[in-house]
């Protein structure tokens, strides 16, 4: 596929109608200049400039299928505190619906708040990041009306977003199959190296460092990689399998064979934040407007390496 059919196919990507279901966080920056040396400590210390709330993990790729014309409606969980309602605000002003993003006061909004020095290098950065988030699993009523938003949900695709942060839970995965099977749904994930869970799926994606954890092995050399991904595909239910490999592009591995996709961009990279969402929202919206996965695959490819020189979750 050349540069113009790419194009083509990006124009036809805007229509479908998405539901994507995962681990809700709010990426929180603190940026500042930095003033002088601590002299508590041999750090450096910031004058606060300013700070940034920005949606991440289920919610970054909701908003790339937003950028990309999609209507998005999203199921997740957020806590009852203020970061919940900002999660909530964020989204109402991204256009994603909300009707299936539920509050449970037993556990935080995940954030993660991340502090970051600006000013003296052409790029902003990363100093320290704090999280707070809760990894157990959601409580069986909330999962229970998660699966419920799923089934009352009328969606061409069901992407999973899974940050392994309590959320997609067994439950929710058999009803997301349910889904697949009765209404021809097309389901795909960014699995986070949980493979097995999700066999059946239509794609499922997951980066070189998580495929080599399920394999129990390094993927080797080309025909190395085409042996073990092409059996791992096999084994999780013949959908496609899609491996990132960073700079070194992706591996994907379906029905029709073996096959590995350039990276577009290798030398500018500023930001790896968000470039997995990239890739499977690109895919999805790829595959509903009608594209071969390798064509879908080439044009994730292309789009993370626009992300990647971005900073944070970028559209």
């Amino acid at each position: 596929m050349n540069a113009d059919q790419l194009r083509g196919l990006l124009d036809r990507l805007a229509g479908g109608r998405v539901l994507v279901v995962g681990d809700l966080y709010l990426d929180r920056y603190i940026f500042g200049q930095p003033s002088r040396i601590s002299r508590e400590a041999p750090i450096m210390v910031l004058d606060e400039a300013r700070r940034e709330d920005r949606l991440g993990g289920g919610a970054a790729p909701a908003l790339a299928l937003r950028a990309l014309g999609c209507a998005v409606a999203l199921a997740g969980v957020v806590g009852d505190d203020p970061e919940g309602q900002r999660v909530r605000d964020l989204l109402a002003e991204s256009g994603i619906e909300t009707t299936g993003v539920l509050t449970d006061p037993r556990r935080p909004t995940t954030t993660k708040t991340r502090v970051v020095a600006e000013g003296f290098l052409l790029f902003p950065q990363q100093l320290v990041r704090l999280d707070r988030q809760e990894r157990a699993a959601v409580p069986p009523d909330v999962a229970d009306a998660l699966c419920a938003a799923i089934g009352a949900t009328e969606c061409a695709a069901i992407l999973v977003s899974d940050y392994r942060s309590g959320v997609v839970t067994a439950g929710l995965v058999h009803a997301i199959r349910a889904a697949q099977s009765a209404r021809q749904t097309l389901a795909t994930v960014d699995s986070q190296g949980e493979l097995e869970k999700f066999a059946g799926f239509d794609l499922i994606k997951c980066n070189q460092s998580e495929a080599e954890r399920v394999l129990g092995a390094p993927l080797g050399a080309l025909a190395e990689r085409a042996v073990a991904l092409g059996a791992l595909r096999e084994r999780l239910g013949g959908g496609a399998l899609v491996v990132t490999r960073g700079g070194d592009g992706a591996a994907l591995a379906t029905a029709a064979g073996y096959a590995e996709v350039a990276a577009v961009n290798r030398s500018e990279v500023f930001d790896v934040t968000g470039a997995g969402d990239t890739v499977v929202a690109v895919m999805t919206a790829a595959l509903l407007a009608g594209a071969d996965v390798a064509s879908a695959a080439r044009l994730a490819q292309a789009a993370a390496g626009v992300v990647v020189r971005k900073w944070g979750n970028a559209q």
